[in-house]
Protein backbone atom coordinates (compact mmCIF):
# COMPACT_ATOMS: atom_id res chain seq x y z
CA UNK A 1 0.00 0.00 0.00
CA UNK A 2 2.92 2.08 1.07
CA UNK A 3 4.27 1.70 -2.48
CA UNK A 4 1.47 2.18 -4.49
CA UNK A 5 1.07 5.70 -2.22
CA UNK A 6 4.65 6.35 -3.16
CA UNK A 7 4.25 5.28 -7.35
CA UNK A 8 1.36 7.52 -7.43
CA UNK A 9 3.34 10.60 -5.99
CA UNK A 10 6.19 9.94 -8.12
CA UNK A 11 4.35 9.44 -11.36
CA UNK A 12 1.40 10.49 -11.62
CA UNK A 13 -0.21 7.03 -11.92
CA UNK A 14 -1.27 4.37 -10.16
CA UNK A 15 0.93 1.06 -10.23
CA UNK A 16 -1.57 -1.73 -9.99
CA UNK A 17 -3.55 0.59 -13.19
CA UNK A 18 -0.16 0.40 -15.07
CA UNK A 19 0.65 -3.05 -14.58
CA UNK A 20 -3.43 -3.91 -15.80
CA UNK A 21 -2.63 -1.27 -18.71
CA UNK A 22 0.36 -2.73 -19.73
CA UNK A 23 0.73 -6.68 -19.44
CA UNK A 24 -3.14 -7.95 -18.24
CA UNK A 25 -4.44 -6.45 -21.28
CA UNK A 26 -2.33 -7.59 -24.08
CA UNK A 27 -2.62 -11.55 -21.91
CA UNK A 28 -6.86 -10.72 -21.73
CA UNK A 29 -6.42 -10.28 -25.53
CA UNK A 30 -6.21 -6.34 -25.83
CA UNK A 31 -4.04 -4.81 -28.67
CA UNK A 32 -0.30 -4.85 -28.97
CA UNK A 33 1.00 -1.08 -30.00
CA UNK A 34 3.83 -2.90 -30.92
CA UNK A 35 2.39 -4.33 -34.05
CA UNK A 36 3.18 -3.58 -37.91
CA UNK A 37 -0.60 -2.85 -38.07
CA UNK A 38 -0.44 0.23 -35.67
CA UNK A 39 2.86 1.97 -37.43
CA UNK A 40 0.42 4.84 -38.05
CA UNK A 41 -0.97 5.60 -34.21
CA UNK A 42 2.91 4.92 -33.23
CA UNK A 43 4.40 7.41 -35.40
CA UNK A 44 1.37 9.84 -34.56
CA UNK A 45 2.33 9.06 -30.41
CA UNK A 46 6.05 10.05 -31.77
CA UNK A 47 4.84 13.48 -33.09
CA UNK A 48 2.92 14.69 -29.86
CA UNK A 49 5.40 13.43 -28.17
CA UNK A 50 8.33 15.64 -29.79
CA UNK A 51 5.92 18.15 -29.68
CA UNK A 52 5.64 17.57 -25.68
CA UNK A 53 9.37 18.05 -25.55
CA UNK A 54 9.61 20.91 -27.49
CA UNK A 55 6.72 22.61 -25.16
CA UNK A 56 8.51 21.67 -22.20
CA UNK A 57 11.36 23.92 -23.28
CA UNK A 58 13.35 26.48 -21.00
CA UNK A 59 13.00 29.76 -21.66
CA UNK A 60 15.33 32.64 -20.41
CA UNK A 61 12.91 35.51 -18.50
CA UNK A 62 12.26 38.29 -20.50
CA UNK A 63 11.71 40.43 -17.36
CA UNK A 64 14.35 38.78 -15.37
CA UNK A 65 15.78 40.99 -12.19
CA UNK A 66 19.15 41.77 -10.87
CA UNK A 67 21.02 39.50 -8.83
CA UNK A 68 22.55 41.55 -6.97
CA UNK A 69 20.40 44.82 -6.42
CA UNK A 70 17.36 42.68 -6.38
CA UNK A 71 17.45 39.13 -5.95
CA UNK A 72 20.21 39.06 -3.10
CA UNK A 73 18.10 41.94 -1.41
CA UNK A 74 15.97 39.54 -0.99
CA UNK A 75 18.14 37.67 0.53
CA UNK A 76 19.79 39.67 2.94
CA UNK A 77 15.95 40.55 4.12
CA UNK A 78 14.34 37.01 5.01
CA UNK A 79 17.13 34.65 4.64
CA UNK A 80 15.50 33.11 1.41
CA UNK A 81 17.12 31.66 -1.45
CA UNK A 82 15.29 32.84 -4.00
CA UNK A 83 16.80 30.94 -7.10
CA UNK A 84 17.52 27.20 -7.89
CA UNK A 85 20.81 25.56 -8.40
CA UNK A 86 19.64 24.63 -11.60
CA UNK A 87 17.78 27.92 -12.54
CA UNK A 88 21.42 29.75 -12.01
CA UNK A 89 22.97 26.94 -13.80
CA UNK A 90 20.65 27.66 -17.02
CA UNK A 91 21.82 31.42 -16.34
CA UNK A 92 25.73 30.23 -16.45
CA UNK A 93 25.23 28.33 -19.73
CA UNK A 94 23.10 31.21 -21.43
CA UNK A 95 25.69 33.71 -20.22
CA UNK A 96 28.67 31.39 -21.58
CA UNK A 97 26.84 31.29 -25.13
CA UNK A 98 25.85 34.98 -25.24
CA UNK A 99 29.30 36.37 -24.04
CA UNK A 100 32.22 33.97 -25.10
CA UNK A 101 33.30 33.16 -28.18
CA UNK A 102 36.10 30.20 -29.47
CA UNK A 103 38.91 33.10 -29.61
CA UNK A 104 38.64 34.19 -25.93
CA UNK A 105 41.99 32.27 -25.33
CA UNK A 106 43.74 34.42 -27.57
CA UNK A 107 43.24 37.42 -25.31
CA UNK A 108 44.43 37.88 -21.47
CA UNK A 109 41.20 39.72 -20.34
CA UNK A 110 38.69 37.65 -22.63
CA UNK A 111 40.54 34.43 -21.06
CA UNK A 112 39.51 35.58 -17.15
CA UNK A 113 36.21 36.42 -18.21
CA UNK A 114 35.59 33.19 -20.29
CA UNK A 115 36.40 31.43 -16.89
CA UNK A 116 34.63 34.11 -14.63
CA UNK A 117 31.06 32.86 -16.53
CA UNK A 118 32.11 29.45 -15.55
CA UNK A 119 32.67 29.97 -11.91
CA UNK A 120 29.73 29.20 -9.70
CA UNK A 121 30.84 31.23 -6.76
CA UNK A 122 29.50 34.67 -6.95
CA UNK A 123 32.24 36.21 -5.14
CA UNK A 124 35.14 34.37 -7.71
CA UNK A 125 32.98 35.80 -10.40
CA UNK A 126 33.13 39.18 -9.13
CA UNK A 127 36.88 39.00 -8.61
CA UNK A 128 37.69 38.00 -11.98
CA UNK A 129 35.76 40.83 -13.49
CA UNK A 130 37.98 43.37 -11.68
CA UNK A 131 41.00 41.42 -12.41
CA UNK A 132 40.27 41.27 -16.35
CA UNK A 133 39.20 45.10 -15.61
CA UNK A 134 42.66 46.18 -13.92
CA UNK A 135 44.49 44.11 -16.71
CA UNK A 136 42.82 45.78 -19.36
CA UNK A 137 43.56 48.97 -17.97
CA UNK A 138 47.41 48.20 -17.49
CA UNK A 139 47.42 47.77 -21.29
CA UNK A 140 45.29 49.73 -23.09
CA UNK A 141 42.23 51.71 -22.85
CA UNK A 142 38.59 50.49 -21.81
CA UNK A 143 37.21 49.33 -25.38
CA UNK A 144 37.88 45.05 -25.19
CA UNK A 145 35.03 43.19 -25.21
CA UNK A 146 36.11 41.82 -21.76
CA UNK A 147 35.69 45.42 -20.01
CA UNK A 148 31.78 45.15 -21.24
CA UNK A 149 31.20 41.81 -20.43
CA UNK A 150 32.89 42.22 -16.94
CA UNK A 151 31.25 45.64 -16.89
CA UNK A 152 28.05 43.49 -17.24
CA UNK A 153 28.66 40.94 -14.80
CA UNK A 154 29.53 43.77 -12.41
CA UNK A 155 25.95 45.58 -12.80
CA UNK A 156 24.25 42.01 -12.66
CA UNK A 157 25.97 40.94 -9.44
CA UNK A 158 28.08 43.57 -7.26
CA UNK A 159 25.78 46.21 -7.90
CA UNK A 160 23.50 46.62 -4.94
CA UNK A 161 20.86 49.12 -6.28
CA UNK A 162 19.58 49.49 -9.69
CA UNK A 163 21.51 53.33 -9.83
CA UNK A 164 24.46 51.40 -9.26
CA UNK A 165 23.52 49.05 -11.90
CA UNK A 166 22.61 51.50 -14.56
CA UNK A 167 26.08 53.05 -14.21
CA UNK A 168 28.04 49.99 -15.06
CA UNK A 169 25.90 49.46 -18.05
CA UNK A 170 26.76 52.94 -19.52
CA UNK A 171 30.52 51.91 -19.21
CA UNK A 172 29.65 48.23 -20.60
CA UNK A 173 27.56 50.42 -23.44
CA UNK A 174 30.66 52.00 -24.03
CA UNK A 175 33.42 49.35 -24.26
CA UNK A 176 30.71 47.11 -26.49
CA UNK A 177 29.74 49.87 -28.79
CA UNK A 178 33.03 49.65 -30.00
CA UNK A 179 33.65 46.18 -30.15
CA UNK A 180 30.24 46.14 -32.12
CA UNK A 181 31.69 48.22 -34.42
CA UNK A 182 34.89 46.91 -35.11
CA UNK A 183 33.85 43.68 -35.35
CA UNK A 184 31.34 44.67 -37.97
CA UNK A 185 33.80 45.57 -40.18
CA UNK A 186 35.82 42.38 -39.89
CA UNK A 187 32.69 39.88 -39.89
CA UNK A 188 33.86 38.98 -43.50
CA UNK A 189 37.21 37.73 -43.21
CA UNK A 190 36.75 34.28 -41.64
CA UNK A 191 34.71 32.29 -39.23
CA UNK A 192 36.77 33.44 -36.15
CA UNK A 193 36.02 37.00 -36.96
CA UNK A 194 32.07 36.06 -38.04
CA UNK A 195 32.24 34.29 -34.42
CA UNK A 196 33.48 37.47 -32.40
CA UNK A 197 30.78 39.68 -34.00
CA UNK A 198 28.17 37.40 -33.27
CA UNK A 199 28.94 37.36 -29.80
CA UNK A 200 29.61 41.10 -29.75
CA UNK A 201 26.10 41.62 -31.32
CA UNK A 202 24.63 39.61 -28.13
CA UNK A 203 26.32 41.61 -25.79
CA UNK A 204 25.22 44.93 -27.17
CA UNK A 205 21.45 43.75 -27.23
CA UNK A 206 21.95 42.61 -23.75
CA UNK A 207 23.54 45.77 -22.30
CA UNK A 208 20.85 47.79 -24.52
CA UNK A 209 18.12 45.93 -23.07
CA UNK A 210 19.22 46.14 -19.74
CA UNK A 211 19.73 49.56 -19.45
CA UNK A 212 16.09 49.84 -21.06
CA UNK A 213 15.19 48.12 -17.98
CA UNK A 214 16.55 50.09 -15.50
CA UNK A 215 15.11 53.13 -16.67
CA UNK A 216 11.59 51.33 -16.93
CA UNK A 217 12.55 50.61 -12.45
CA UNK A 218 13.59 53.70 -12.11
CA UNK A 219 10.51 55.50 -12.95
CA UNK A 220 11.76 56.63 -16.82
CA UNK A 221 9.10 54.55 -18.41
CA UNK A 222 9.09 56.93 -21.55
CA UNK A 223 12.48 56.21 -21.78
CA UNK A 224 12.79 52.73 -21.45
CA UNK A 225 9.74 52.29 -24.43
CA UNK A 226 11.78 54.84 -26.58
CA UNK A 227 15.26 52.42 -26.16
CA UNK A 228 13.27 49.38 -26.36
CA UNK A 229 11.39 50.43 -29.80
CA UNK A 230 15.24 51.41 -30.95
CA UNK A 231 16.67 47.99 -30.22
CA UNK A 232 13.89 46.32 -31.89
CA UNK A 233 14.16 48.31 -34.86
CA UNK A 234 18.22 47.67 -35.51
CA UNK A 235 18.26 44.42 -34.20
CA UNK A 236 14.77 42.65 -35.80
CA UNK A 237 15.83 39.42 -36.36
CA UNK A 238 16.89 38.75 -32.81
CA UNK A 239 13.69 37.99 -31.68
CA UNK A 240 15.30 35.25 -29.35
CA UNK A 241 15.36 37.71 -26.23
CA UNK A 242 11.39 38.70 -26.46
CA UNK A 243 12.05 42.57 -25.86
CA UNK A 244 8.47 42.91 -27.52
CA UNK A 245 7.28 41.60 -24.05
CA UNK A 246 9.25 44.23 -22.26
CA UNK A 247 7.78 47.18 -24.31
CA UNK A 248 4.32 45.53 -23.89
CA UNK A 249 4.52 45.89 -20.20
CA UNK A 250 6.13 49.46 -20.13
CA UNK A 251 2.87 50.52 -22.50
CA UNK A 252 0.66 49.19 -20.34
CA UNK A 253 2.54 50.96 -17.28
CA UNK A 254 1.89 54.36 -19.55
CA UNK A 255 -1.97 52.95 -20.27
CA UNK A 256 -0.99 53.59 -23.89
CA UNK A 257 -3.28 50.86 -24.49
CA UNK A 258 -3.53 51.70 -28.87
CA UNK A 259 0.49 51.14 -28.86
CA UNK A 260 0.02 47.81 -26.66
CA UNK A 261 -3.03 46.44 -29.61
CA UNK A 262 -0.26 47.79 -32.52
CA UNK A 263 2.27 45.15 -30.87
CA UNK A 264 -0.25 42.45 -30.03
CA UNK A 265 -1.24 42.56 -33.31
CA UNK A 266 2.42 42.27 -35.05
CA UNK A 267 3.46 39.25 -32.87
CA UNK A 268 0.01 37.84 -31.89
CA UNK A 269 0.20 35.89 -34.81
CA UNK A 270 -0.34 31.74 -35.57
CA UNK A 271 2.79 31.56 -37.06
CA UNK A 272 4.49 32.91 -33.80
CA UNK A 273 5.30 31.28 -30.40
CA UNK A 274 2.92 32.42 -27.88
CA UNK A 275 3.18 33.35 -24.30
CA UNK A 276 1.21 34.13 -21.11
CA UNK A 277 2.64 37.62 -21.75
CA UNK A 278 0.55 37.62 -25.47
CA UNK A 279 -2.33 35.74 -24.40
CA UNK A 280 -3.18 37.81 -21.16
CA UNK A 281 -2.45 40.87 -22.83
CA UNK A 282 -5.10 40.24 -25.54
CA UNK A 283 -7.58 39.46 -22.79
CA UNK A 284 -7.28 42.44 -20.54
CA UNK A 285 -7.46 44.56 -23.69
CA UNK A 286 -11.05 43.12 -24.52
CA UNK A 287 -11.94 42.87 -21.27
CA UNK A 288 -10.98 46.73 -20.77
CA UNK A 289 -13.62 47.33 -23.16
CA UNK A 290 -16.85 45.77 -20.89
CA UNK A 291 -15.42 45.24 -17.65
CA UNK A 292 -16.29 48.18 -16.19
CA UNK A 293 -20.06 47.43 -16.95
CA UNK A 294 -20.07 43.53 -16.40
CA UNK A 295 -22.67 42.12 -13.99
CA UNK A 296 -22.78 38.70 -13.74
CA UNK A 297 -26.30 38.68 -12.68
CA UNK A 298 -27.18 40.92 -15.74
CA UNK A 299 -25.04 38.79 -17.97
CA UNK A 300 -27.16 35.87 -16.94
CA UNK A 301 -30.47 37.29 -17.27
CA UNK A 302 -29.84 39.54 -21.05
CA UNK A 303 -27.21 36.78 -22.23
CA UNK A 304 -23.70 38.06 -23.11
CA UNK A 305 -23.22 40.97 -25.75
CA UNK A 306 -20.49 40.39 -28.22
CA UNK A 307 -17.98 42.64 -27.06
CA UNK A 308 -17.92 40.31 -23.54
CA UNK A 309 -18.50 37.30 -25.73
CA UNK A 310 -15.13 38.26 -27.22
CA UNK A 311 -13.46 39.46 -23.85
CA UNK A 312 -14.45 35.98 -22.49
CA UNK A 313 -13.17 34.15 -25.37
CA UNK A 314 -9.90 35.91 -24.97
CA UNK A 315 -9.60 34.88 -21.27
CA UNK A 316 -10.73 31.55 -21.98
CA UNK A 317 -7.92 31.57 -24.52
CA UNK A 318 -5.31 32.47 -21.82
CA UNK A 319 -6.43 30.12 -18.91
CA UNK A 320 -6.11 27.51 -21.85
CA UNK A 321 -2.39 28.33 -22.38
CA UNK A 322 -1.68 28.83 -18.70
CA UNK A 323 -3.88 28.09 -16.24
CA UNK A 324 -1.79 29.10 -13.52
CA UNK A 325 -2.43 32.38 -13.77
CA UNK A 326 -6.05 33.29 -12.19
CA UNK A 327 -5.02 32.41 -9.14
CA UNK A 328 -2.10 34.76 -8.83
CA UNK A 329 -3.84 37.22 -10.30
CA UNK A 330 -7.12 36.91 -8.40
CA UNK A 331 -4.51 36.91 -5.21
CA UNK A 332 -5.93 33.39 -4.73
CA UNK A 333 -2.07 32.12 -4.26
CA UNK A 334 0.84 34.11 -2.87
CA UNK A 335 3.31 35.68 -4.98
CA UNK A 336 7.15 34.81 -4.99
CA UNK A 337 10.09 36.65 -7.06
CA UNK A 338 9.98 35.27 -10.34
CA UNK A 339 12.96 32.67 -11.13
CA UNK A 340 15.66 33.64 -14.30
CA UNK A 341 14.09 31.36 -16.50
CA UNK A 342 10.57 30.30 -17.28
CA UNK A 343 8.37 27.00 -18.69
CA UNK A 344 6.09 27.85 -21.04
CA UNK A 345 2.44 27.07 -20.21
CA UNK A 346 3.73 26.25 -16.55
CA UNK A 347 3.92 28.03 -13.24
CA UNK A 348 7.07 29.69 -13.48
CA UNK A 349 5.69 31.72 -16.03
CA UNK A 350 2.77 32.54 -14.88
CA UNK A 351 4.42 33.80 -11.28
CA UNK A 352 6.94 35.76 -14.17
CA UNK A 353 3.78 37.17 -15.38
CA UNK A 354 1.60 38.13 -12.81
CA UNK A 355 4.68 39.74 -10.85
CA UNK A 356 5.12 42.76 -13.19
CA UNK A 357 1.31 42.64 -14.60
CA UNK A 358 -0.93 42.08 -11.39
CA UNK A 359 -0.76 45.75 -11.44
CA UNK A 360 -2.34 46.50 -14.64
CA UNK A 361 -4.64 44.53 -14.40
CA UNK A 362 -5.69 46.54 -10.97
CA UNK A 363 -5.71 49.51 -12.75
CA UNK A 364 -8.21 48.32 -15.33
CA UNK A 365 -11.60 48.79 -13.35
CA UNK A 366 -13.65 45.49 -13.45
CA UNK A 367 -11.34 43.17 -15.17
CA UNK A 368 -10.62 40.94 -11.91
CA UNK A 369 -14.07 40.71 -11.60
CA UNK A 370 -14.86 39.60 -15.34
CA UNK A 371 -11.61 37.28 -15.17
CA UNK A 372 -13.06 35.83 -11.43
CA UNK A 373 -16.70 35.44 -12.88
CA UNK A 374 -15.00 33.22 -16.36
CA UNK A 375 -11.77 31.80 -16.22
CA UNK A 376 -13.03 28.76 -14.56
CA UNK A 377 -14.94 27.92 -17.62
CA UNK A 378 -12.31 27.18 -19.73
CA UNK A 379 -11.69 23.60 -17.80
CA UNK A 380 -15.52 23.39 -19.44
CA UNK A 381 -14.46 22.94 -23.06
CA UNK A 382 -11.57 21.10 -21.84
CA UNK A 383 -12.14 18.10 -20.13
CA UNK A 384 -9.41 16.16 -21.21
CA UNK A 385 -6.24 18.85 -21.45
CA UNK A 386 -3.44 15.84 -21.76
CA UNK A 387 -5.69 14.69 -24.59
CA UNK A 388 -7.06 17.34 -26.28
CA UNK A 389 -6.60 20.77 -26.43
CA UNK A 390 -9.46 23.41 -27.61
CA UNK A 391 -7.17 25.91 -29.67
CA UNK A 392 -3.73 24.95 -28.51
CA UNK A 393 -1.82 22.11 -28.32
CA UNK A 394 -3.02 19.38 -25.38
CA UNK A 395 -1.26 20.67 -22.03
CA UNK A 396 2.16 19.26 -21.66
CA UNK A 397 3.00 16.32 -19.03
CA UNK A 398 6.09 17.57 -18.32
CA UNK A 399 5.40 21.19 -16.91
CA UNK A 400 5.41 19.94 -12.77
CA UNK A 401 8.60 18.09 -13.09
CA UNK A 402 10.11 21.27 -14.89
CA UNK A 403 8.41 23.98 -12.73
CA UNK A 404 10.16 21.68 -9.50
CA UNK A 405 13.35 22.42 -10.57
CA UNK A 406 13.15 26.10 -11.63
CA UNK A 407 11.36 26.95 -8.36
CA UNK A 408 12.16 27.48 -4.90
CA UNK A 409 9.78 24.51 -3.65
CA UNK A 410 11.17 24.92 0.57
CA UNK A 411 8.70 27.70 0.69
CA UNK A 412 6.37 27.66 -2.51
CA UNK A 413 3.92 24.72 -3.32
CA UNK A 414 3.97 23.89 -7.32
CA UNK A 415 1.13 24.76 -8.47
CA UNK A 416 0.01 21.43 -10.74
CA UNK A 417 -2.80 21.46 -13.64
CA UNK A 418 -4.88 18.99 -13.92
CA UNK A 419 -5.07 18.39 -10.60
CA UNK A 420 -3.86 14.48 -9.67
CA UNK A 421 -6.85 12.61 -7.87
CA UNK A 422 -6.28 9.55 -5.98
CA UNK A 423 -7.91 6.57 -7.75
CA UNK A 424 -11.02 4.97 -5.25
CA UNK A 425 -9.04 1.68 -5.37
CA UNK A 426 -5.95 3.53 -3.07
CA UNK A 427 -8.60 5.12 -1.28
CA UNK A 428 -10.59 2.06 -0.75
CA UNK A 429 -7.53 0.43 0.15
CA UNK A 430 -5.97 2.57 2.37
CA UNK A 431 -8.89 2.95 4.36
CA UNK A 432 -9.30 -1.24 4.69
CA UNK A 433 -5.76 -1.50 5.78
CA UNK A 434 -5.56 1.34 8.22
CA UNK A 435 -8.64 0.10 10.07
CA UNK A 436 -8.07 -3.88 9.98
CA UNK A 437 -4.43 -2.98 11.29
CA UNK A 438 -6.78 -0.54 14.17
CA UNK A 439 -9.06 -3.75 14.96
CA UNK A 440 -6.06 -5.88 15.30
CA UNK A 441 -3.94 -3.22 17.60
CA UNK A 442 -6.92 -3.47 19.87
CA UNK A 443 -7.59 -6.85 20.03
CA UNK A 444 -4.45 -7.66 20.92
CA UNK A 445 -4.11 -4.76 23.95
CA UNK A 446 -7.23 -5.47 25.25
CA UNK A 447 -9.01 -9.27 24.16
CA UNK A 448 -12.08 -9.61 26.76
CA UNK A 449 -13.12 -6.05 26.23
CA UNK A 450 -12.96 -5.92 22.41
CA UNK A 451 -14.73 -9.49 22.56
CA UNK A 452 -17.76 -8.14 24.63
CA UNK A 453 -18.04 -5.37 21.60
CA UNK A 454 -17.36 -7.83 18.57
CA UNK A 455 -20.43 -9.58 20.32
CA UNK A 456 -22.65 -6.17 20.98
CA UNK A 457 -21.74 -5.27 17.50
CA UNK A 458 -22.59 -8.50 15.98
CA UNK A 459 -26.43 -8.79 17.76
CA UNK A 460 -26.84 -4.70 17.06
CA UNK A 461 -26.18 -5.86 13.20
CA UNK A 462 -28.14 -9.22 13.26
CA UNK A 463 -31.05 -7.52 15.10
CA UNK A 464 -32.87 -6.56 12.31
CA UNK A 465 -32.75 -9.80 10.95
CA UNK A 466 -34.19 -11.19 13.50
CA UNK A 467 -36.94 -9.20 14.02
CA UNK A 468 -38.01 -9.89 10.05
CA UNK A 469 -37.94 -13.72 11.26
CA UNK A 470 -39.80 -13.26 13.83
CA UNK A 471 -42.86 -11.62 12.16
CA UNK A 472 -42.54 -14.13 9.67
CA UNK A 473 -42.94 -17.14 11.80
CA UNK A 474 -45.62 -15.58 13.65
CA UNK A 475 -47.52 -14.73 10.12
CA UNK A 476 -46.77 -18.48 8.52
CA UNK A 477 -48.36 -21.37 10.10
CA UNK A 478 -46.29 -23.67 11.76
CA UNK A 479 -46.75 -26.72 9.29
CA UNK A 480 -45.95 -24.56 6.85
CA UNK A 481 -42.57 -23.21 8.44
CA UNK A 482 -41.98 -26.92 9.29
CA UNK A 483 -42.41 -28.44 5.47
CA UNK A 484 -40.37 -25.64 3.98
CA UNK A 485 -37.41 -26.62 6.81
CA UNK A 486 -37.92 -30.20 5.26
CA UNK A 487 -37.80 -29.08 1.59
Amino acid sequence: MIFEWWYFRKYGTSFIEQVSVSHLRPLLGGVDSSTPSNSNSSNGEADSNRQSVSECKVWRNPLNLFRGAEYNRYTWVTGREPLTYYDMNLSAQDHQTFFTCDSDHLRPADAIMQKAWRERNPQARISAAHEALELEESSKPLLSCSCATAYILLAEEEATTIMEAERLFKQALKAGDGCYRRSQQLQHHGTQYEAQHRRDTNVLVYIKRRLAMCSRKLGRTREAVKMMRDLMKEFPLLSMFNIHENLLESLLELQNYADVQAVLAKYDDISLPKSATICYTAALLKARAVSDKFSPEAASRRGLSTAEMNAVEAIHRAVEFNPHVPKYLLEMKSLILPPEHILKRGDSEAIAYAFFHLQHWKRVEGALNLLHCTWEGTFRMIPYPLEKGHLFYPYPICTETADRELLPTVFHEVSVYPKKELPFFILFTAGLCSFTAMLALLTHQFPELMGVFAKAFLSTLFAPLNFIMEKVESILPSSLWHQLTRI
